[in-house]
Protein backbone atom coordinates (compact mmCIF):
# COMPACT_ATOMS: atom_id res chain seq x y z
CA UNK A 1 0.00 0.00 0.00
CA UNK A 2 2.87 2.13 0.41
CA UNK A 3 3.80 2.36 -2.72
CA UNK A 4 0.76 3.65 -4.19
CA UNK A 5 0.66 6.41 -1.33
CA UNK A 6 1.95 8.95 -3.54
CA UNK A 7 -0.11 8.07 -6.28
CA UNK A 8 -3.67 8.54 -4.01
CA UNK A 9 -2.16 11.86 -2.61
CA UNK A 10 -1.88 13.28 -6.13
CA UNK A 11 -5.12 12.11 -7.45
CA UNK A 12 -6.99 13.64 -4.39
CA UNK A 13 -5.00 16.65 -4.55
CA UNK A 14 -6.44 16.95 -7.92
CA UNK A 15 -10.50 15.80 -7.43
CA UNK A 16 -11.45 17.37 -10.83
CA UNK A 17 -8.95 15.44 -12.60
CA UNK A 18 -9.42 12.38 -10.88
CA UNK A 19 -13.66 12.84 -11.41
CA UNK A 20 -13.31 13.24 -15.01
CA UNK A 21 -10.89 10.45 -15.81
CA UNK A 22 -13.14 8.49 -13.58
CA UNK A 23 -15.99 9.24 -15.65
CA UNK A 24 -14.28 8.78 -19.16
CA UNK A 25 -13.28 4.88 -18.09
CA UNK A 26 -16.54 4.17 -16.82
CA UNK A 27 -18.22 5.23 -20.18
CA UNK A 28 -15.61 3.32 -21.93
CA UNK A 29 -16.70 0.01 -19.67
CA UNK A 30 -20.00 1.06 -19.47
CA UNK A 31 -20.69 0.80 -23.50
CA UNK A 32 -17.98 -2.97 -23.62
CA UNK A 33 -19.82 -4.52 -21.00
CA UNK A 34 -23.64 -3.47 -21.93
CA UNK A 35 -23.50 -4.22 -25.35
CA UNK A 36 -21.62 -7.20 -24.63
CA UNK A 37 -24.41 -8.39 -22.53
CA UNK A 38 -27.23 -6.90 -24.94
CA UNK A 39 -25.42 -8.94 -28.15
CA UNK A 40 -24.64 -12.04 -26.17
CA UNK A 41 -28.40 -12.22 -25.13
CA UNK A 42 -29.81 -11.82 -28.93
CA UNK A 43 -27.60 -14.41 -30.33
CA UNK A 44 -28.25 -16.65 -26.83
CA UNK A 45 -32.04 -15.93 -27.69
CA UNK A 46 -31.28 -16.73 -31.32
CA UNK A 47 -29.95 -20.23 -30.55
CA UNK A 48 -32.82 -21.14 -27.70
CA UNK A 49 -35.60 -20.19 -30.29
CA UNK A 50 -33.72 -22.87 -32.61
CA UNK A 51 -33.47 -25.43 -30.46
CA UNK A 52 -37.36 -25.25 -29.07
CA UNK A 53 -39.06 -25.24 -32.63
CA UNK A 54 -38.17 -28.47 -32.97
CA UNK A 55 -40.13 -28.26 -36.58
CA UNK A 56 -38.98 -27.77 -40.42
CA UNK A 57 -42.32 -26.73 -41.32
CA UNK A 58 -45.23 -25.35 -39.40
CA UNK A 59 -48.82 -25.54 -40.64
CA UNK A 60 -51.13 -22.94 -39.71
CA UNK A 61 -54.73 -21.78 -40.83
CA UNK A 62 -54.36 -19.30 -43.58
CA UNK A 63 -56.31 -16.78 -41.37
CA UNK A 64 -53.40 -16.79 -38.76
CA UNK A 65 -51.79 -14.26 -40.86
CA UNK A 66 -54.01 -11.51 -40.60
CA UNK A 67 -54.94 -12.24 -37.05
CA UNK A 68 -52.12 -12.74 -35.23
CA UNK A 69 -48.54 -13.27 -36.81
CA UNK A 70 -47.27 -17.01 -35.73
CA UNK A 71 -43.59 -15.61 -35.25
CA UNK A 72 -45.10 -12.54 -32.98
CA UNK A 73 -46.32 -15.16 -31.45
CA UNK A 74 -43.09 -17.33 -30.47
CA UNK A 75 -41.23 -14.43 -30.38
CA UNK A 76 -43.21 -11.72 -28.35
CA UNK A 77 -45.82 -13.91 -26.73
CA UNK A 78 -49.05 -11.96 -29.14
CA UNK A 79 -51.93 -14.35 -28.18
CA UNK A 80 -53.43 -15.56 -30.97
CA UNK A 81 -55.88 -18.54 -31.41
CA UNK A 82 -57.09 -19.43 -34.66
CA UNK A 83 -58.31 -23.04 -35.72
CA UNK A 84 -58.11 -25.47 -38.89
CA UNK A 85 -60.33 -28.78 -38.96
CA UNK A 86 -58.49 -31.70 -37.03
CA UNK A 87 -58.19 -33.69 -40.68
CA UNK A 88 -55.73 -31.64 -41.73
CA UNK A 89 -53.31 -33.85 -39.50
CA UNK A 90 -54.44 -36.99 -40.87
CA UNK A 91 -53.21 -35.07 -44.51
CA UNK A 92 -49.81 -33.59 -43.30
CA UNK A 93 -48.94 -37.11 -42.02
CA UNK A 94 -49.61 -38.77 -45.59
CA UNK A 95 -47.60 -36.24 -47.34
CA UNK A 96 -44.32 -37.41 -49.09
CA UNK A 97 -40.98 -36.51 -47.38
CA UNK A 98 -43.07 -36.03 -43.74
CA UNK A 99 -41.19 -37.84 -41.18
CA UNK A 100 -43.78 -37.41 -37.87
CA UNK A 101 -46.34 -34.71 -37.37
CA UNK A 102 -48.05 -33.11 -33.94
CA UNK A 103 -50.45 -30.81 -33.36
CA UNK A 104 -51.26 -27.80 -31.08
CA UNK A 105 -54.51 -26.13 -30.02
CA UNK A 106 -54.05 -22.98 -29.08
CA UNK A 107 -56.48 -20.40 -26.70
CA UNK A 108 -55.71 -17.56 -24.72
CA UNK A 109 -57.59 -16.67 -21.21
CA UNK A 110 -58.60 -13.73 -20.03
CA UNK A 111 -57.85 -10.85 -18.37
CA UNK A 112 -61.23 -11.38 -15.60
CA UNK A 113 -62.51 -12.90 -12.40
CA UNK A 114 -62.67 -16.26 -14.23
CA UNK A 115 -59.09 -16.23 -15.20
CA UNK A 116 -55.90 -15.72 -12.90
CA UNK A 117 -53.50 -13.67 -15.39
CA UNK A 118 -54.41 -13.42 -19.39
CA UNK A 119 -51.55 -16.34 -21.26
CA UNK A 120 -51.88 -17.85 -24.06
CA UNK A 121 -52.45 -21.59 -23.56
CA UNK A 122 -51.22 -24.45 -25.61
CA UNK A 123 -52.90 -27.87 -25.39
CA UNK A 124 -50.55 -30.60 -26.85
CA UNK A 125 -50.74 -34.48 -27.09
CA UNK A 126 -47.64 -35.73 -25.24
CA UNK A 127 -48.07 -39.19 -27.33
CA UNK A 128 -46.83 -37.83 -30.42
CA UNK A 129 -45.61 -34.37 -29.28
CA UNK A 130 -42.04 -33.94 -30.25
CA UNK A 131 -41.68 -30.08 -29.79
CA UNK A 132 -42.72 -29.31 -26.21
CA UNK A 133 -42.73 -32.75 -24.39
CA UNK A 134 -38.97 -32.80 -24.52
CA UNK A 135 -38.28 -28.96 -23.26
CA UNK A 136 -40.77 -30.36 -20.97
CA UNK A 137 -39.14 -33.33 -19.45
CA UNK A 138 -36.26 -31.32 -18.49
CA UNK A 139 -38.69 -30.01 -15.27
CA UNK A 140 -40.95 -32.91 -15.27
CA UNK A 141 -40.44 -36.40 -15.35
CA UNK A 142 -43.83 -38.02 -15.57
CA UNK A 143 -46.59 -37.55 -18.59
CA UNK A 144 -48.65 -34.73 -17.55
CA UNK A 145 -51.83 -35.59 -16.49
CA UNK A 146 -55.63 -33.71 -17.07
CA UNK A 147 -55.99 -30.37 -15.12
CA UNK A 148 -52.47 -29.95 -15.02
CA UNK A 149 -50.55 -27.42 -16.31
CA UNK A 150 -46.54 -26.38 -17.00
CA UNK A 151 -46.22 -22.55 -17.22
CA UNK A 152 -43.13 -21.03 -18.72
CA UNK A 153 -40.80 -18.76 -16.89
CA UNK A 154 -42.25 -15.35 -16.67
CA UNK A 155 -46.03 -16.57 -15.96
CA UNK A 156 -46.00 -15.46 -12.38
CA UNK A 157 -47.24 -18.26 -10.43
CA UNK A 158 -45.29 -21.02 -9.14
CA UNK A 159 -45.13 -25.21 -9.05
CA UNK A 160 -48.04 -26.41 -6.38
CA UNK A 161 -50.31 -23.40 -7.05
CA UNK A 162 -53.78 -23.37 -8.54
CA UNK A 163 -54.12 -21.60 -11.90
CA UNK A 164 -57.49 -20.51 -12.98
CA UNK A 165 -58.97 -20.49 -16.46
CA UNK A 166 -62.12 -19.61 -17.15
CA UNK A 167 -63.10 -20.91 -13.47
CA UNK A 168 -61.42 -24.12 -13.68
CA UNK A 169 -58.88 -24.88 -12.07
CA UNK A 170 -55.76 -26.04 -13.04
CA UNK A 171 -52.25 -27.82 -10.81
CA UNK A 172 -48.98 -26.28 -11.51
CA UNK A 173 -46.57 -29.02 -11.99
CA UNK A 174 -43.72 -27.44 -13.24
CA UNK A 175 -41.86 -24.66 -14.51
CA UNK A 176 -40.37 -24.15 -17.72
CA UNK A 177 -36.08 -23.26 -17.93
CA UNK A 178 -36.50 -19.79 -19.77
CA UNK A 179 -36.27 -19.43 -23.54
CA UNK A 180 -35.26 -15.63 -23.90
CA UNK A 181 -39.14 -16.04 -26.32
CA UNK A 182 -43.00 -15.59 -26.07
CA UNK A 183 -42.61 -18.83 -25.20
CA UNK A 184 -41.58 -18.21 -21.54
CA UNK A 185 -45.16 -16.61 -20.95
CA UNK A 186 -47.38 -19.46 -22.11
CA UNK A 187 -48.75 -22.50 -20.72
CA UNK A 188 -49.01 -26.04 -21.79
CA UNK A 189 -51.72 -28.56 -21.25
CA UNK A 190 -52.76 -32.04 -22.76
CA UNK A 191 -55.25 -32.57 -25.44
CA UNK A 192 -58.08 -33.59 -22.60
CA UNK A 193 -57.16 -30.15 -20.39
CA UNK A 194 -57.27 -27.97 -23.89
CA UNK A 195 -60.68 -29.74 -24.31
CA UNK A 196 -62.30 -29.40 -20.79
CA UNK A 197 -60.62 -25.25 -20.84
CA UNK A 198 -62.47 -24.70 -24.33
CA UNK A 199 -65.53 -25.36 -23.36
CA UNK A 200 -65.16 -23.42 -20.21
CA UNK A 201 -64.46 -20.42 -22.23
CA UNK A 202 -67.31 -21.75 -24.59
CA UNK A 203 -69.80 -21.40 -21.14
CA UNK A 204 -68.10 -18.07 -20.47
CA UNK A 205 -69.29 -16.44 -23.58
CA UNK A 206 -66.12 -16.72 -25.41
CA UNK A 207 -66.31 -17.22 -29.40
CA UNK A 208 -63.85 -19.55 -30.99
CA UNK A 209 -65.51 -19.57 -34.18
CA UNK A 210 -65.11 -22.98 -34.81
CA UNK A 211 -67.05 -23.81 -37.91
CA UNK A 212 -67.72 -27.46 -36.82
CA UNK A 213 -68.86 -26.16 -33.58
CA UNK A 214 -67.23 -28.92 -31.94
CA UNK A 215 -64.02 -28.13 -30.36
CA UNK A 216 -62.76 -31.67 -30.56
CA UNK A 217 -62.30 -31.63 -34.30
CA UNK A 218 -60.24 -28.48 -34.76
CA UNK A 219 -56.25 -27.69 -34.35
CA UNK A 220 -54.56 -24.60 -34.06
CA UNK A 221 -50.94 -25.17 -35.59
CA UNK A 222 -49.14 -28.37 -36.94
CA UNK A 223 -45.57 -29.08 -36.61
CA UNK A 224 -43.30 -30.97 -38.91
CA UNK A 225 -40.56 -32.96 -39.05
CA UNK A 226 -39.04 -33.92 -42.61
CA UNK A 227 -37.54 -37.35 -43.50
CA UNK A 228 -33.45 -36.74 -43.32
CA UNK A 229 -32.07 -35.77 -46.25
CA UNK A 230 -35.35 -34.77 -47.56
CA UNK A 231 -35.59 -31.26 -49.51
CA UNK A 232 -37.67 -29.06 -47.17
CA UNK A 233 -38.44 -26.36 -49.33
CA UNK A 234 -40.25 -29.45 -51.74
CA UNK A 235 -42.19 -30.84 -49.43
CA UNK A 236 -43.49 -27.56 -47.70
CA UNK A 237 -44.86 -26.90 -51.49
CA UNK A 238 -46.79 -29.82 -51.33
CA UNK A 239 -48.13 -28.66 -48.01
CA UNK A 240 -49.01 -25.67 -49.22
CA UNK A 241 -51.31 -27.76 -51.70
CA UNK A 242 -52.75 -30.39 -50.32
CA UNK A 243 -54.29 -28.42 -47.43
CA UNK A 244 -56.95 -26.10 -48.13
CA UNK A 245 -57.52 -23.15 -45.77
CA UNK A 246 -53.61 -23.44 -44.39
CA UNK A 247 -50.55 -22.15 -44.92
CA UNK A 248 -46.99 -23.76 -44.67
CA UNK A 249 -44.75 -21.95 -42.69
CA UNK A 250 -40.59 -23.02 -42.92
CA UNK A 251 -39.19 -22.54 -39.58
CA UNK A 252 -35.86 -22.35 -41.01
CA UNK A 253 -37.18 -19.07 -42.96
CA UNK A 254 -38.65 -17.77 -39.70
CA UNK A 255 -35.13 -18.14 -37.90
CA UNK A 256 -33.27 -16.65 -41.63
CA UNK A 257 -35.39 -13.08 -41.02
CA UNK A 258 -34.54 -13.50 -37.39
CA UNK A 259 -31.29 -13.51 -37.29
CA UNK A 260 -31.04 -10.98 -40.13
CA UNK A 261 -32.92 -8.69 -37.91
CA UNK A 262 -30.01 -9.67 -34.86
CA UNK A 263 -27.12 -8.96 -37.32
CA UNK A 264 -28.63 -5.56 -38.06
CA UNK A 265 -28.47 -4.89 -34.19
CA UNK A 266 -25.44 -6.21 -33.61
CA UNK A 267 -23.83 -4.16 -36.12
CA UNK A 268 -25.55 -1.08 -34.60
CA UNK A 269 -24.32 -1.81 -31.31
CA UNK A 270 -21.33 -2.68 -32.44
CA UNK A 271 -20.87 0.76 -34.40
CA UNK A 272 -22.54 2.68 -30.97
CA UNK A 273 -19.32 0.92 -29.08
CA UNK A 274 -16.79 2.09 -31.61
CA UNK A 275 -18.01 5.38 -31.98
CA UNK A 276 -18.03 5.27 -28.09
CA UNK A 277 -14.57 4.47 -27.56
CA UNK A 278 -13.06 6.44 -30.24
CA UNK A 279 -14.63 9.44 -28.70
CA UNK A 280 -13.92 8.31 -24.74
CA UNK A 281 -9.44 7.38 -26.52
CA UNK A 282 -9.46 11.12 -28.18
CA UNK A 283 -10.81 12.73 -24.90
CA UNK A 284 -8.29 10.45 -22.71
CA UNK A 285 -5.49 11.35 -24.99
CA UNK A 286 -6.59 15.42 -25.05
CA UNK A 287 -6.82 15.35 -21.03
CA UNK A 288 -3.49 13.18 -21.19
CA UNK A 289 -1.56 15.79 -22.73
CA UNK A 290 -3.22 18.56 -21.30
CA UNK A 291 -1.74 17.02 -18.12
CA UNK A 292 1.75 18.05 -19.72
CA UNK A 293 1.73 21.81 -19.14
CA UNK A 294 -0.14 21.41 -15.98
CA UNK A 295 1.95 18.60 -14.14
CA UNK A 296 5.69 19.77 -15.30
CA UNK A 297 7.16 21.78 -12.58
CA UNK A 298 5.11 19.04 -10.32
CA UNK A 299 7.21 16.50 -12.22
CA UNK A 300 10.40 18.32 -12.30
CA UNK A 301 10.36 18.82 -8.45
CA UNK A 302 10.37 14.96 -8.36
CA UNK A 303 12.88 14.46 -10.92
CA UNK A 304 15.34 17.09 -8.37
CA UNK A 305 14.17 14.92 -5.57
CA UNK A 306 15.54 11.60 -7.07
CA UNK A 307 13.29 9.69 -8.89
CA UNK A 308 14.52 8.55 -12.32
CA UNK A 309 12.61 8.42 -15.31
CA UNK A 310 11.49 4.99 -15.20
CA UNK A 311 9.63 5.97 -11.62
CA UNK A 312 7.97 8.83 -12.73
CA UNK A 313 7.04 6.65 -15.86
CA UNK A 314 5.45 4.40 -13.21
CA UNK A 315 3.68 6.89 -11.13
CA UNK A 316 1.94 8.18 -14.02
CA UNK A 317 0.87 4.50 -15.04
CA UNK A 318 -0.41 3.64 -12.00
CA UNK A 319 -2.52 6.93 -11.21
CA UNK A 320 -3.99 6.10 -14.60
CA UNK A 321 -4.57 2.95 -13.38
CA UNK A 322 -6.57 3.15 -10.50
CA UNK A 323 -8.63 5.88 -12.26
CA UNK A 324 -9.06 3.40 -14.95
CA UNK A 325 -9.89 0.64 -12.63
CA UNK A 326 -12.25 2.67 -10.27
CA UNK A 327 -14.35 3.76 -13.64
CA UNK A 328 -14.42 0.37 -14.94
CA UNK A 329 -15.84 -0.94 -12.00
CA UNK A 330 -18.53 2.04 -11.72
CA UNK A 331 -18.93 1.24 -15.38
CA UNK A 332 -19.71 -2.18 -15.01
CA UNK A 333 -21.91 -2.09 -12.46
CA UNK A 334 -23.29 0.30 -13.69
CA UNK A 335 -24.14 -1.43 -17.08
CA UNK A 336 -25.46 -4.19 -14.98
CA UNK A 337 -28.38 -1.96 -13.27
CA UNK A 338 -28.93 -0.64 -16.74
CA UNK A 339 -29.19 -3.82 -18.04
CA UNK A 340 -30.73 -6.79 -16.16
CA UNK A 341 -33.99 -5.24 -14.43
CA UNK A 342 -34.82 -4.27 -18.13
CA UNK A 343 -34.49 -7.34 -20.36
CA UNK A 344 -38.22 -7.93 -20.91
CA UNK A 345 -38.11 -4.10 -22.25
CA UNK A 346 -35.23 -4.78 -24.15
CA UNK A 347 -36.67 -7.86 -25.87
CA UNK A 348 -40.43 -6.10 -26.67
CA UNK A 349 -38.59 -3.03 -28.02
CA UNK A 350 -36.36 -5.11 -30.24
CA UNK A 351 -39.10 -7.45 -30.90
CA UNK A 352 -36.16 -10.39 -31.10
CA UNK A 353 -35.80 -13.35 -29.02
CA UNK A 354 -33.47 -12.40 -25.91
CA UNK A 355 -32.21 -14.76 -23.11
CA UNK A 356 -29.69 -13.40 -20.54
CA UNK A 357 -26.25 -15.11 -20.31
CA UNK A 358 -25.33 -17.48 -17.26
CA UNK A 359 -23.78 -15.61 -14.16
CA UNK A 360 -20.42 -17.51 -15.20
CA UNK A 361 -20.53 -15.73 -18.19
CA UNK A 362 -21.73 -12.62 -17.08
CA UNK A 363 -18.75 -12.41 -14.65
CA UNK A 364 -16.58 -13.52 -17.88
CA UNK A 365 -17.65 -10.22 -19.91
CA UNK A 366 -17.30 -7.77 -16.77
CA UNK A 367 -13.62 -8.98 -15.83
CA UNK A 368 -12.90 -8.64 -19.81
CA UNK A 369 -14.70 -5.28 -20.10
CA UNK A 370 -12.41 -3.98 -16.41
CA UNK A 371 -9.30 -5.39 -18.29
CA UNK A 372 -9.92 -3.72 -21.98
CA UNK A 373 -10.89 -0.66 -20.16
CA UNK A 374 -7.58 -0.61 -17.98
CA UNK A 375 -5.23 -1.37 -20.75
CA UNK A 376 -7.00 1.30 -22.85
CA UNK A 377 -6.63 3.94 -19.96
CA UNK A 378 -3.00 2.67 -19.48
CA UNK A 379 -2.21 2.78 -23.11
CA UNK A 380 -3.43 6.73 -23.61
CA UNK A 381 -1.07 7.58 -20.84
CA UNK A 382 2.11 6.04 -22.39
CA UNK A 383 2.90 8.75 -24.38
CA UNK A 384 2.44 11.32 -21.84
CA UNK A 385 4.43 9.00 -19.28
CA UNK A 386 7.41 9.09 -21.79
CA UNK A 387 7.31 12.71 -22.54
CA UNK A 388 7.14 13.56 -19.16
CA UNK A 389 9.89 11.57 -18.04
CA UNK A 390 12.29 13.41 -20.35
CA UNK A 391 11.49 16.47 -18.99
CA UNK A 392 14.69 18.53 -17.71
CA UNK A 393 13.63 19.66 -14.42
CA UNK A 394 16.10 22.55 -14.24
CA UNK A 395 14.84 23.85 -17.25
CA UNK A 396 11.23 23.71 -16.17
CA UNK A 397 11.63 25.44 -13.20
CA UNK A 398 13.58 28.45 -14.84
CA UNK A 399 10.35 29.00 -17.28
CA UNK A 400 8.12 28.99 -14.41
CA UNK A 401 10.23 31.54 -12.58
Amino acid sequence: MKRFSPVIRNLTRKPGRTTALILLTAFLALSVFAGTLVVSSLRRGLGSMENRLGADIIVVPAEAESKSSLKNMLLQGTIGTFYMDASALDKVKETEGVQKASAQIFLSSMKADCCSVKVQIIGFDPENDFVVQPWIAESLNRPLGDMEIVVGSRVGTDVGDNFRIYDRKCLVVAKLAPTGTGLDTAVYCNMNTIHTLLQAAEEKGVSHKIDSGNDAEVVSAIYVKTVPGADIGLVNNRLNGKIRKATSVRTTGMITEVSDSLGGVSRTVAILIAAVWILALAILFIAFSMMVNERRRELAVYRLVGMSRKMLSGMILKETALCSLAGALCGVLLGAVLVFPFTTLIETSLKLPYLAPSAGTTAVFAVLAIAVTVAAGCAASLHTASKLSRVDPGSTLREGA
